[in-house]
């Protein structure tokens, strides 16, 4: 029995721009800590809807959420930050934020080029 590859050029270009977000949220991530996260953050936003019914769709559902947990993370480091006995608390929280957002956009790239949906 023969396998038949099919192409289907919508699903391709949505994997490549959700390739492509997840390269702009790492370099974002390692240039500015997640500062201008914000730009692919607004593009995944648009771009979800037209994904539906696709693996591509549970990847912007990833970054989304990779981004917003992260903001809660640093801003929990920071209300730590403030108090005097929390400052080496707070570098903990920093340090397990930036190793878990890390990992999350190793594992939903690794996923993406694997065509398997991001791991929700």
């Amino acid at each position: 029995m023969s396998q038949e590859l099919v192409l289907d050029n919508r699903l391709e270009s949505a994997k490549s721009t959700a390739w492509w977000l997840y390269i702009i949220h790492a370099v974002s991530f390692i240039f500015s800590l997640g500062l201008f996260s914000v730009l692919p953050l607004a593009i995944n936003y648009l771009q979800r809807p037209s994904t539906e019914g696709t693996f591509v769709h549970t990847h912007h559902s990833w970054m989304i959420r990779s981004f917003w947990w992260y903001v809660a993370f640093v801003a929990i480091g920071a209300v730590l930050f403030v108090t005097i006995i929390g400052i080496p608390l707070a570098y903990l929280v920093w340090l397990g934020a930036w190793l878990w957002k890390a990992y999350r956009l190793i594992s939903g790239i690794l996923r993406l080029n694997r065509n398997e949906p991001a791991a929700l």
